[in-house]
């Protein structure tokens, strides 16, 4: 095993594992564990605080290309948080510009948010403007799957448990026939909560395997 293997290969056997865990936990967490009723199949209905899955692996990813060490979490943190407030701004204004079927106030705010989210770099260099569009994307991403909810109309749905879904006029429009409909609040709090754990999850992966890395040895003093 060459030096630059031994380097890599605790790195990669850690976020294996760890990527593992977590999704096995954040999938039964979702459809198991923290649920609202009966899917059939052996699933259950979503509650409305969920950990996404996929998100975590943007802040898991941002942690690494943020320089992988305390300062890149504390950066990946307040990136997640700007981001994220952006986007539930953005939830929360943009239907009372034009809701369905318009999309320019969602388009309009979004300018707006990406502007103020460039213009805080003035603060300093402690500020990781890059990390602040990935997180509002995966909020972004989280409202479209959970049925835009405050622009289209019941878009999280109304009520709650497994009657709902059976009903089409309150069953909501987000993913798997309305389960994932989901009120932009929760979309919000969801996404930040599950930003936030992906970037626990890169300084968990870094420094265990920091443990399992060989240390170089060092070099004998010539005589």
């Amino acid at each position: 095993m060459g030096a630059r293997t031994k380097a890599i290969f605790p790195l990669a056997l850690v976020i294996g594992v760890l990527s593992f865990i977590w999704c096995e936990v954040s999938l039964n967490f979702q459809f198991h564990w923290v649920t609202n009723g009966d899917l059939g199949g052996g699933l259950a209905l979503p509650a409305n605080f969920q950990l996404i899955v996929w998100i975590a692996f943007i802040t898991w990813g941002l942690f690494f290309a943020a320089g992988g060490d305390t300062a890149a979490l504390g950066k990946v943190v307040v990136a997640s948080i700007l981001g994220s407030v952006a986007a539930l701004l953005t939830f929360w204004i943009a239907p009372n510009l034009a809701d369905l079927p318009d999309f320019w106030g969602i388009s309009l705010m979004v300018a707006i948010m990406a502007f103020i989210l460039v213009m805080i770099l003035i603060a300093g260099d402690w500020y990781y403007v890059a990390g602040t569009f990935p997180a509002f994307a995966a909020c972004f991403g989280w409202w479209v799957s959970t049925g835009l909810d405050n622009w289209a109309p019941n878009g999280g749905g109304v009520g709650s448990g497994l009657g709902s879904l059976s009903d089409p006029a309150s069953a909501g429009s987000g993913a798997f026939a309305g389960a994932l409909s989901t009120p932009f609040g929760w979309v919000w709090f969801d996404a930040l909560v599950t930003l936030v754990i992906g970037a626990v999850l890169g300084v968990i992966s870094a420094k265990v395997a920091a443990l399992l890395t060989p240390r170089p040895r060092p070099a004998h003093a010539e005589a």
